[in-house]
């Protein structure tokens, strides 16, 4: 995929993305900057919601790891420092 290319976006992504860069544009932001800023924004979120399904699916997994038998392994949990 050629950089730039926009095709693995979904189509509600790229109606947030043309929504973000006319946000920007209002504020006299030049045509070419809102466009950059917008799929940047519009990045980031969708690396924020991936890696949020990663940490979630990584907590059910270690979660599972604590039952033994049917019981609940005894853990303890310390404070972070």
């Amino acid at each position: 995929m050629p950089r730039g290319d926009k095709s693995a976006y979904t189509d509600k992504q790229k109606r947030q993305a043309e929504h973000i860069e006319e946000g920007y544009e209002e504020r006299g932001v030049p045509k070419e900057e809102a466009e950059k800023r917008a799929w940047a924004l519009q990045q980031r979120a969708a690396n924020r919601r991936l890696t949020r399904h990663a940490a979630c699916a990584a907590s059910a997994a270690s979660a599972a790891s604590f039952v033994d038998d049917g019981r609940r392994a005894q853990v303890s949990i310390r404070p972070r420092t």
